[in-house]
């Protein structure tokens, strides 16, 4: 712990501001680089390039999801940056998928180069893997293992010198999983819950997974039954209902035994296939440099005993740059995190004076705003008025922008109203911007079934259910789930009562980090 406290305090104190950082974003993604220019573009354009090759191999339109809902890398020093960033050790890259603000934490570089060691881009095309399913199918409820061999299938994608990408290489890191015996059985492997697994069967989860996975899409002798077995689930079936489709499992197990010691093939999407739209790379300013290192541990996520220490790191930071509008944007996100609600305002004021077009500075305002209402128990119409007109003049910015639609929803149950029919039509739209953020869907699920809208709520909450990272949250929805089949629909809701936390942040409460999968292990 000790080692771990320390870390954090040797890596992210605001002396990382005479690190070399570049912003590098394109349509899919904004990559924040501890590196040259040169690097950063390359990095972000090779990240667009294998969310392309996703969209051609699984035929997903190349839509650009908005500015608001890019996923944003952070390209840190080391793996040891990460584990301070994550509070966990052996995590080389993690992921949070949060409306509004979906982000990713990566190292450099992992391992030590060796084939077999998990490098940084493994771990994020994995995580970028999972971020992209459920983005792209936010209907489909997938079970833990084809969610873990979707991610390690994509994990290996290799951007060729000729701008292609090949996808489907074995995992070398997985090698001892895969190689050595069957650690999960597929009469275990297909009803497998990731938190009941022990160590060894969790590598399994992966490494077989991925072996399944690599199998049903690349054999011909089972042609077609990956997706048979896919619409059984989403048809209402169990796994193992579903599995029928395979016919004798031991006998699938055989084939898998004799799969993983053949040549494994692989598919290249090529370069022609790829249409890569402009990257553009800037240097970051002075400001944005001095406070990148507290911006990451604020995004990540804080808790009630972490951030009053963020906050006063912002404050040293920012204290130069009082006219930055994106330095002032992290000292409100700061303050308000720490509860310092006529800080956080006051830091949200300075930045729209200098960019009225600052999104997050008219939310923070917002939010600062409604804590302290909230703080007073002042529910008078004037105020929750106001509070509303700096939400909506955000919204405007950005319709597209899930964070204003949630914070406006949230103010009705702040003050004390039922929201009204254009605030429930503003939620479900955010979910469908961010189908991925699992607390947004929670909620709008929460809101169709009091609505009475049974087989809705249920849809938006199998993928919760299924969802190997879920935790709590998982098996809060199994249960509603179950409930609503019992007919039980009132207890269902009583199930999942909307948060009574003091505060209101769309995706990070204060109190709580955040909705982190880490990275995959090994």
């Amino acid at each position: 712990m000790q080692r771990m406290i320390a870390l954090a305090l040797a890596l992210f104190t605001p002396a990382v501001a005479q690190a070399d950082w570049h912003e590098a974003s394109t349509d899919h993604f904004v990559v924040y680089y501890d590196g040259s220019a040169e690097r950063a573009g390359r990095f972000a354009a090779n990240l667009e390039r294998f969310d392309k090759a996703l969209r051609v191999a699984r035929g997903i339109p190349a839509t650009p999801p908005g500015a608001a809902n890019r996923v944003t890398v952070y390209v840190v020093s080391s793996t040891d940056a990460v584990e301070a960033l994550s509070r966990s050790s052996n995590v080389a890259g993690f992921y949070i998928g949060r409306a509004g603000g979906p982000l990713a934490v990566v190292p450099r570089r992992a391992g030590d180069g060796d084939k077999n060691d998990l490098s940084a881009n493994a771990v994020l095309q994995h995580e970028y893997a999972h971020h992209f399913m459920f983005a792209n199918w936010p209907g489909a409820a997938f079970p833990s293992w084809f969610i873990e061999g979707f991610a390690e299938f994509h994990a290996t994608a290799v951007v060729d010198t000729d701008g292609g990408v090949v996808l489907g290489a074995p995992p070398q890191y997985r090698a001892h999983s895969i190689l050595d015996g069957n650690w999960l059985p597929l009469d275990k492997l297909l009803v497998a819950e990731t938190q009941k697994l022990k160590p060894n069967e969790r590598s399994g989860l992966y490494g077989r997974g991925w072996l399944l996975t690599h199998y049903l899409s690349f054999s011909d002798k089972r042609p077609k039954q990956l997706a048979g077995y896919l619409n059984a689930i989403n048809s209402g079936k169990t796994s193992l209902e579903a599995a029928l489709v395979f016919g004798d499992l031991k006998q699938l197990d055989r084939e898998l035994e004799r799969y993983k010691l053949s040549r494994f093939a692989m598919r290249k999407v090529s370069a022609e296939a790829i249409k890569l739209g402009e990257v553009k790379v800037r240097a970051l300013g002075p400001g944005e440099a001095a406070i990148m290192s507290v911006r990451i541990r604020s995004k990540v996520g804080v808790n009630a005993e972490t951030a009053p220490g963020v906050y006063a790191r912002a404050l040293k930071a920012a204290a130069p740059y009082p006219n930055d509008p994106a330095v002032q944007v992290v000292l409100a996100e700061t303050a308000y995190d720490a509860r310092d609600y006529a800080a956080a305002e006051a830091a949200a004021d300075r930045a729209i004076a200098a960019d009225a077009k600052a999104i997050d500075a008219h939310l923070y305002k917002a939010m600062a705003r409604m804590a302290v209402a909230r703080r007073a128990k002042d529910r008078t119409p004037a105020t929750w008025s106001a509070i509303r007109k700096i939400i909506t003049a955000a919204n405007r910015l950005d319709p597209d922008d899930p964070e204003p639609l949630i914070l406006f929803y949230r103010s009705y149950a702040m003050a004390g109203l039922p929201p009204t029919e254009n605030a429930k039509k503003g939620l479900i739209y955010a979910f469908h911007l961010a189908p991925f953020d699992m607390d947004l869907r929670m909620n709008a699920a929460m809101m169709q079934l009091r609505d009475g809208k049974q087989a809705e709520a249920r849809a938006m909450l199998r993928p919760i259910a299924y969802n190997p990272h879920g935790g709590s949250r998982s098996t809060a929805a199994a249960k509603i789930i179950a409930r609503i089949d019992a007919g039980n629909a009132e207890a269902a809701d009583i199930e999942a009562e909307p948060d009574e936390d003091e505060d209101a942040h769309p995706g990070k409460e204060p109190g709580k980090d955040g909705d982190k999968a880490g990275g995959p292990p090994v």
